[in-house]
């Protein structure tokens, strides 16, 4: 519209000059219209820069964040290499987004303010978290050249944001920090392409794919590094694909680990499955069939397999004995020691009439075999026909007896099996009389905690005894069991195995 009316008011000059005028004009005109190309070229690639920058910038903090959120979920093997992944991209991606001017222009004026010390901090400790995740893959020495980088960019980062603080320069120590960079990157890229290096100094489930990321990443750091020094134009997304492919074989690797740590643990629980049997297997499957006694047993593992043993050990038709132990620890190592209980048993069969000689005898075969785990035993003998009852125990838990309505607990004990070869176990005999009641357990009766940390104990343990007196051993076993789960909340996982034995004389 200016140039129009430029026209018109030239048509009234002399006709002398208008052409001379007119050629200013359309040179004027044409000026103006160059400028406001080139004014609008440069700002359509402005934005065209800064939405790459943003687009990039949010794809990499929406990755981060979803690393961390599937390494807190899942909390196994692999998971710290997922977190750092993590980090390294949300750092990356809130780096790109906060160079964005659009972006910090839309930010509060509160935050705009630390957008320049955000940006300087993450320039500055990217180094530190980038080094976390190699350490995740490094083996032997390599680990040591890891944590020294580790060190050395954590004090250069932190005396960098501390200058800036202090003077507002962010460049100060940036030198430095991109040297241990590129130091540390030409070490790691010749140890991956070489494969002898590889071998030795990294734990990678496919060589191949962090050599291509990082040889990537190495060529687009080159070319950055190099364009800057001579001062030329880059294409902004290079330096986004190069670090996508990295970041994309540390996740390919990392599902790799996951992966095959996946596949251990089905292996692990399949062997387990397995053992649970084996060792269901070695316990008693019923009750001894006896004229004048009930007996009910109870058996829950607080894993897969249990430390916790028992066994019916008959002598004739009037006398049977029996064995409760609980091997010190839990899980395979206690499983393994509760299953040589059931081989050393049969070497005690022929004294099984005294339980002092058996528990000598289970101390002895024991002893060679037992490393830093240790058992707690007793053994109870009913002999039905002479009424009487033997019984010792080795750092076991008191046997209760329960008589008309009184309940008493009964002692006897030596030391643990494994402490001494040549133990002794005190042995107490006891008349027996028709609804006599007698209990065997491990600690793992006593010792589950309420919310407050109180131990269900033996006060409590002994109360539901008396309060249950006339039910049949079983139904007895059945409460007990269901007051220890009351007691305990679900939340709370069991902490030990649980064994018991009822005996009703009648």
């Amino acid at each position: 519209m200016a140039c129009a009316q430029i026209g018109v008011c030239l048509t009234q000059a002399p006709a002398a000059g208008r052409a001379v005028f007119d050629v200013d004009v359309c040179l004027f005109c044409d000026a103006v219209r160059f400028r406001g190309a080139r004014l609008q070229d440069q700002l359509l690639a402005l934005l065209r820069n800064q939405l790459i920058a943003i687009m990039s910038g949010t794809v990499f903090v929406f990755i981060g964040l979803a690393a961390c959120c599937l390494a807190a979920v899942r909390r196994r093997r692999g998971v710290r290499l997922v977190i750092w992944l993590g980090i390294w991209s949300g750092m990356y991606g809130a780096r790109l987004l906060v160079e964005s001017p659009a972006v910090v222009a839309a930010l509060p004026q509160w935050i705009q303010i630390g957008v320049p010390f955000l940006k300087t901090a993450i320039t500055y400790l990217l180094v530190p978290v980038v080094s976390l995740a190699w350490l995740e893959l490094s083996a032997g020495k390599m680990r040591l050249f890891l944590h020294a980088v580790i060190l050395i960019s954590l004090a250069i980062g932190f005396v960098g944001i501390g200058l800036f603080a202090i003077t507002g320069t962010a460049n100060k120590l940036i030198l430095y920090d991109d040297l241990l960079a590129a130091a540390a990157l030409l070490v790691l890229l010749i140890i991956v392409a070489v494969p002898g290096l590889s071998r030795k100094f990294l734990v990678l489930p496919n060589r191949i794919v962090m050599v291509v990321g990082t040889l990537v990443f190495a060529i687009e750091a080159l070319y950055f590094s190099v364009s800057r020094a001579l001062h030329y134009q880059t294409w902004p997304i290079t330096g986004s694909l190069g670090l996508a492919a990295l970041l994309f074989s540390f996740g390919y690797v990392a599902v790799q680990i996951a992966l095959a740590s996946e596949r251990r643990l089905l292996s692990i629980e399949n062997e387990l499955a397995i053992a649970r049997e084996i060792q269901a297997s070695i316990l008693p499957t019923d009750s001894p069939e006896l004229k004048n006694l009930r007996v009910a047993a109870a058996y829950r593992p607080m894993t897969a397999v249990a430390g916790d043993f028992y066994e019916f050990i008959p002598v004739d038709q009037n006398r049977i004995g029996f064995l409760v132990a609980d091997v010190t620890g839990h899980g395979v190592p206690a499983a393994l020691i509760a299953s040589m209980i059931k081989v050393a048993m049969q070497s005690v069969v022929p004294c099984a009439h005294d339980p002092r000689e058996v528990l000598r005898g289970l101390n002895r075969v024991l002893l060679a075999q037992l490393r830093t785990q240790l058992v707690s035993a007793a053994y109870l003998l009913l002999d039905t026909k002479n009424r009487i009852a033997l019984y010792s125990a080795a750092g076991h838990p008191p046997l209760l007896h329960c008589r008309e309505g009184e309940l008493r607990r009964i002692e006897s004990n030596g030391l643990l099996l494994g402490v001494l070869p040549d133990s002794d176990y005190p042995l107490c005999d006891m008349p027996i009389l028709p609804g006599d009641r007698f209990l065997l357990y491990t600690d793992g009766v006593i010792e589950p905690e309420n919310a407050r940390g109180d131990s269900f104990g033996e006060f409590k343990f002994e109360q539901v005894v008396r309060n249950n007196q006339s039910r049949a051993p079983s139904e007895l076993l059945d409460q007990l069991l269901s007051e220890i789960r009351e007691w305990q909340p679900p939340s709370i996982a069991q902490h030990d195995d649980i064994t018991l034995i009822v005996i009703d004389v009648v």
